[in-house]
């Protein structure tokens, strides 16, 4: 089988995902065929090799067919691959909940799982409201979130985002969450600290919860990073404040690390550099390395306490068919060996200070503004009208051997977290070379 027989075959076959399909058969947006993956390469059927520079959509952290993990997996698919977890458990699922809880320092816990961000996000909005309700308060039934802010496409989590490019169309089936300023360090004024700016932006969000506080189940956050409103970024200062402001007004805090959890921002997960934990965490993307679709909601003990009840209605009866899968599980339990084993955190932090140097030239660059860096996250806005650069750019990085794929006009990296030096070499200097033929 050819590379152009299954374009054609995925071309009448596959509707793919955050995709205008015309693009792709009219050749505007190159569709790959990717026969193989090793390390942060992917291989399509021709032999050509790509860097997969945004870690396959923000998941893969180690590498793709990484041994530990493939070996985690083959493992576990000769003992158990799937059961129900509705009065059934097993050793995976209880080992990782395990482990989990004990990386927040066993304030958090009680892990209900599903399969993927938006599932999660659901699910924490649904135990945020139903909280209230089993206390005698189902008035507090709305939610706070961040302009710029993006929590998933199913429809609840499309109603507490922000990014009209997903949520436009759908707007009349939303029931829309109240929006607070971000605290978009890119807003400061002349001489203003990113701190100042999180702080400022705080204000606004006090005068919504002092006003309103009696109607609001939550806030909802991405902690450090607002991944697909642009990779804007803010300081912890933010979450702090917001934390505070929380529990003054007896509203929950839901901390979305579906993108920046597992060391993208630097720590293992993004809450952790303002000193705070939320009432809900939400997980998912590199929680199995980017092997297996998982995710999970991690809560509080007082939030469980009030679902713990002989009412069956009182009790939290969501349910997923794959929730809390073994051979994902086993996928995580691997992947937190590697963080445990190899001093990932150090290693990112020795890299990142190196690859921040290499795109120095980028950050330099004439229509380049904005550079802007967080753990294993960079991001740069380019200054151009050019309605098809996005389109433009990829294709350009692509004939390079870079897979990029920017928002909008700013092009961002969240390479895995294996790149040697010569890779990251590769990398800075092809954007550069990429960019420049975009905008020529």
């Amino acid at each position: 089988m050819t590379e152009s027989d299954w374009l054609h075959r995925s071309l009448n076959a596959v509707w793919h995902p955050c995709t205008q399909m015309k693009f792709h058969d009219t050749g505007a947006l190159p569709l790959i065929a990717v026969a193989r993956g090793e390390g942060p390469w992917l291989y399509d059927f021709a032999g050509r090799r790509y860097l997969d520079a945004i870690s396959s959509w923000w998941v893969n952290l180690f590498g793709h067919a990484n041994p530990r993990i493939n070996a985690a997996v083959k493992d576990q698919l000769e003992r158990l691959e799937q059961v129900i977890l509705a009065g059934f458990t097993h050793a995976p699922v209880v080992e990782l909940s395990e482990r989990l809880a004990a990386l927040t320092g066993y304030t958090l816990g009680h892990c209900f799982y599903a399969s993927d961000g938006s599932s999660a996000v659901e699910i924490a909005l649904k135990m945020s409201f139903h909280y209230w309700r089993n206390h005698g308060q189902p008035e507090k039934n709305h939610f706070v979130c961040l302009s710029g802010g993006y929590h998933g496409e199913t429809l609840g989590t499309l109603g507490v985002g922000d990014v009209a490019l997903y949520k436009e169309v759908y707007a009349p089936l939303l029931r829309q969450a109240l929006v607070a300023p971000s605290p978009d360090a890119r807003q400061a004024e002349p001489g203003e600290s990113a701190a100042e700016v999180a702080r400022r932006a705080a204000v606004a969000l006090e005068a919504i919860l002092a006003e309103q506080s009696s109607t609001i189940a939550a806030l909802i956050i991405e902690p450090l990073v607002q991944g697909a409103g642009g990779m804007i970024m803010h300081d912890p200062e933010y979450l702090r404040v917001a934390r505070a402001l929380c529990d003054r007004h007896g509203v929950h805090l839901i901390a979305d690390e579906i993108m920046v959890g597992f060391g993208r921002t630097g720590t293992l997960f993004a809450h952790e550099q303002a000193g705070v934990r939320p009432d809900f965490l939400c997980l998912s993307k590199g929680l199995t390395g980017g092997y297996l679709p998982l995710s999970v909601v991690l809560t509080t003990e007082a939030v469980y306490a009030a679902f713990y009840d002989d009412a069956v209605m009182r009790g939290f009866l969501h349910s997923h068919s794959y929730t809390g899968n073994p051979l994902a599980c086993r996928a995580a339990l691997a992947t937190l060996d590697l963080f445990a084993e190899d001093d990932v955190l150090n290693r990112n932090r020795r890299f990142a200070e190196r690859f921040s140097a290499l795109l120095e030239p980028l950050a330099r660059h004439p229509q380049a503004r904005c550079f802007r860096h967080t753990g294993m996250i960079w991001a740069v806005d380019i200054d151009t009208d050019d309605p098809d650069f996005r389109l433009r750019f990829y294709r350009e990085a692509l004939q390079r051997e870079v897979l990029l794929r920017p928002l909008g006009t700013t092009v961002y990296f969240m390479p895995p977290y294996v790149l040697s030096d010569e890779e990251a070499v590769l990398l800075a200097e092809r954007t550069v070379a990429a960019l420049d033929a975009a905008l020529a």
